[in-house]
This record gives C-alpha cells, structure tokens and sequence, in this order.
C-alpha cells in the first residue's frame, strides 16, 4: 500500500488548478478532509477557462466569439469556482487566481518564464504549504502537463519542502492503480464534492455526464515519477524524419526556457533513440515537444518529460 500523506491541523494545502473544475474534480475530498481535521487549504488558479467555446456557443445562443466574449466567459467562471470553493469550505481570500488565458499555460511559461515562476513562487512563500497538489505529468490536456512544470519550477525556487501529490484528468496514471494514493472514501464528503462540482454550471452545459462520472470516483493522487540524474536526457519519443522538419524542443529548467527547432537542438543519437544536452543548473529540467500548428486537437501528442536530481519533496532546496 502507497504511503499516504499525514492530514492533521498542521496541514497547509495548496492545490494548483490549471481551470476552474479542476480544484473540485480533483481535490474535492482531499480539501474538505483537510479543513475537517484544522488544517489551512490554498488553491492556485492558473486561469479562468475563458477559452472554452463550444458550452459558450450552446449557452449564449452565439457562433462567434471575440475578446470581449472570452473575457466575459472567464469572469463567469471565475464565479463558479468561487462558489465551488465555498461548498468545499474554502473562502475566497484562499483564492489565488493569475487571471491567465485558458490554453495558454506553456506560451505563459516559454515567453514570461520569470514572471509567471515568480507568481507561483510568491503564493508557495506566502502561504507556506506543507502538501501541493498539481498536475500530472503527464496528463495530455497542454495547460495540465505546463501546470505541472511550473509548480514544480516554482517549488524549487521557493525552496520549499513540501510533499508533492500529482493527480490525472486527462488520461491515465503511470503508477499501477494499486501504487495509487486513495486517502478519502467518505460518502458525506463525496456528495459535498459533487455539489461543488455542479456550481460549475458552463461545464455541465455540454459535459454533465463526464463531469460527474469523474467526481463520483474515488479521488486517486500519485506522486512524481523518480528520474534520474545527468547532463543528458533520454527523450522517449521517435518522431520520424518528416515530424522533424516540422517540430520544436522546449526545455524548461531553474534557469529559465530555450527553445529550438529540431535541426537545431543540442541532440545526440544514440541508435534510435535522441538525447538532449542539459544545462548545469540545479533542480528538474522538464523537455516538451511542440510543433507550433494551429488544430482544433487540443490534448499534448508527445507531452513533457522530467529529469530530476533530486528527491520531490522530501529535501529543502536553496533559494536561487
């Protein structure tokens, strides 16, 4: 059985929420269990879901939608996850919202790297939490997966301590769900959730039946995978000669991003597999591929890829 992290009065909470829903999808149990037991819940709101047209189409009765609409739209929902927080027991001075564009989460991070680290960094330094929950890795909606990298950016540059828990959205978990931290099975407080979940009234426009298929399961946490240490990172993905031409590598790490076309990345070969030059530079460096393409697809194709020196949450790191 999985460790579980201790939840008592000493606890201090913050769960990092790329769109409004995903604190109450997510952490709904966990946020309600902790307030139960003394302890203090934060949620970092990454952004306001404001790109979100199809249920803004269906709700407005409007095909187009322009700046004014998708600042309208996030406003709403800006008050749903007010609301939702409310049900959960979480006031509003516990709300830290950076106001960013839905789907924007890796441009925030490649182009505003220390501003948008810095605004994180400042809400970790303020509240002082002993438990983060964020994103997985690896879930392939693009604002989770930069999410991810940005939290654990920004805790290391906070220096701070605390344990890390990940949880999936999008896509499934790479621990067996065995390995799987469970730490939440009340029936009182999976209602509560459920009702948080509705405030989220947009999202149930066009989702109601996934949207409450994900709140009635057992919320399930994983902790980032191990990686190992060097100057090199073993990228897992194999595009061919034709995706090449047409793919960037972005590297994110304590130093800032880089961020090159493929032909002109620090790669090595080695047989069918690519290895990408790191930086010297202390804490994780995370890898993205992207290609820079307009589609409506909008989930990750390759996704990001971690390497870490150092154990997540279990040692003080510097302040830079």
């Amino acid at each position: 059985m999985p460790h579980a992290p201790t939840i008592d009065a000493s606890t201090r909470l913050l769960v990092v929420a790329p769109h409004p829903d995903d604190e109450s999808l997510a952490a709904g149990m966990l946020i309600q269990r902790c307030l139960a037991l003394g302890g203090r819940v934060d949620v970092a709101l990454l952004t306001d879901g404001d790109d979100n047209p199809w249920p803004q189409r269906w709700m407005e009765k409007r095909v187009f939608i322009g700046a004014a609409g998708r600042r309208r739209w996030g406003e709403r929902r800006r008050g749903e996850v007010a609301a939702a927080l409310g049900r959960l027991g979480v006031g509003p001075d516990h709300l830290h919202a950076m106001g960013w564009h839905d789907m924007q989460v890796t441009a925030q991070l490649r182009g505003r790297y220390e501003a948008s680290v810095g605004r994180l960094r400042a809400v970790i330094e303020r509240v002082r939490p002993t438990l983060v929950v964020i994103p997985d890795l690896g879930d392939r909606h693009p604002d989770h997966g930069a999410a991810h990298v940005l939290a654990r950016l920004a805790l290391h540059a906070a220096g701070s301590a605390a344990d890390v828990l990940t949880y999936m959205v999008h896509g499934t978990e790479a621990s067996a769900p065995e390995d799987l931290i469970v730490p939440d099975a009340d029936p009182e407080r999976q209602a509560t959730k459920i009702a948080a979940v509705l405030e989220h009234a947009t999202q149930m426009a066009l989702s109601r039946e996934r949207m409450l298929g994900i709140a009635s399961r057992p919320e399930r946490f994983d902790r980032p995978q191990p990686s190992v240490s060097g100057d090199l990172l073993r990228l897992p993905w194999r595009p061919g000669s034709f995706a090449r031409s047409r793919l960037r590598v972005l590297l994110a790490d304590g130093q800032g991003t880089r961020h090159w076309a493929w032909r002109a990345a620090p790669l090595e070969r080695e047989g069918d597999d690519w290895l990408l030059a790191l930086r010297p530079v202390p804490g994780p460096a995370f890898v993205k591929l992207t290609a820079d393409l307009s589609t409506p697809w909008i989930y990750d194709r390759y996704g990001w890829v971690c390497q870490d020196p150092e154990p997540v949450g279990l040692v003080a790191r510097p302040v830079a």
